[in-house]
C-alpha cells in the first residue's frame, strides 16, 4: 500500500509563501506520476500542478509562474511551493499519487488559508 501525508498549510496574507509537502511510504516505487489538487469551499476539486517520474512539471493557468511543484524521489517526498498567494487560491490541498496500476492514492488534505 501506499500512504500520503500532506503539511505545511496555515495562513497567510496575499502576497504571501507557503510550501507544501507530501511525504510517501510504502510501496512508493509503484508510484509514476504525483501531482497536487484544492477544492476551494463550494466548488469542485481542480488540478494544481503534476510531476512526472523524471521531474517534467506541468500547472493550471491560475498558478502558473507563480507555483512550483518538485519531487525529491531518494526522500519519498514531493512539494509545492506556492508565492504571491491569492484569496483565491484559498482551499484544501491534497497531495495525488498514480500508481503502476492506474489506482490513485490521496492524502488527507491540508488547508491554505489566504487571507489578510
Amino acid at each position: 500500500q501506499v500512504q500520503l501525508v500532506e503539511s505545511g498549510g496555515g495562513l497567510v496574507q496575499p502576497g504571501g509563501s507557503l510550501r507544501l509537502s507530501c511525504v510517501v511510504s510504502g510501496s512508493v516505487f509503484r508510484i509514476t506520476t504525483m501531482g497536487w489538487y484544492r477544492r476551494a469551499p463550494g466548488k469542485e476539486r481542480e488540478l494544481v500542478a503534476t510531476i512526472t517520474p523524471g521531474g517534467s512539471p506541468d500547472y493550471a493557468d491560475s498558478v502558473k509562474d507563480r507555483f512550483t511543484i518538485s519531487r525529491h524521489n531518494a526522500q519519498n517526498t514531493a512539494y509545492l511551493q506556492m508565492n504571491s498567494l491569492k484569496p483565491e487560491d484559498t482551499a484544501v490541498y491534497y497531495c495525488n499519487a498514480r500508481l503502476l496500476t492506474g489506482v490513485q492514492v490521496w492524502g488527507q488534505g491540508t488547508l491554505v488559508t489566504v487571507s489578510s
